[in-house]
């Protein structure tokens, strides 16, 4: 869906639309969409400036980063986000960005791609490490064995670890 300048000069839009499991492009960040996804959403403009807020709700999965067991786990995200147009900045030379304005987004043509910017609040809302459990130990290293399901001995028995002379220390 395209939220077009010509109709957001005539009225405000609001949306509010699902987006089945596949319908949306992660960018090979590593997870999935399980479960739809909801956006609920209103544009407005002014200036030429596209404001649009709303929230988004979905269930994703992932490996764990630790020991790579299957993760789900929900995102709910609320976004108040501000485009211009790109033709603001379009400049040859180099300028700095004042720091009132780092958060605000450019988009060029008709308007602004409702799902690129759902895509964007969904891959900002994801953790930067999926963990199964905060306290997951994941594999070892020597063994490669699941240290949440079995225990190994490798790292007790290891004495050309960098650290073993921290054990010696008291």
């Amino acid at each position: 869906m395209l939220i077009s300048l010509r109709e957001l000069e005539l009225h405000r839009i609001s949306v509010s639309k699902t987006y089945p499991p596949g319908a949306l492009d992660y960018h090979e960040t590593g997870f999935h969409q399980i479960g739809p996804l909801k956006v609920d959403a209103v544009a407005e403009l002014a200036d030429k400036q596209i404001s649009i807020r709303g929230q988004v709700s979905v269930r994703l999965g992932s490996s764990c980063a630790r020991c790579l067991a299957r993760v789900e786990f929900p995102v709910e995200s609320d976004f108040d986000l501000l485009y211009r147009p790109m033709t603001e900045i379009a400049r040859e030379e180099e300028i700095e960005v004042p720091g009132d304005e780092l958060e605000v987004g450019f988009y060029s043509g008709e308007g602004l791609a409702l799902a690129d910017v759902v895509t964007e609040q969904i891959i900002l809302s994801v953790p930067m490490k999926v963990l199964c459990r905060p306290d997951c130990l994941g594999f070892c290293a020597m063994c490669g064995a699941n240290r949440n399901i079995e225990h190994c001995d490798c790292f007790s028995e290891r004495e050309d670890s960098p650290f073993t002379f921290l054990k010696k220390i008291k």
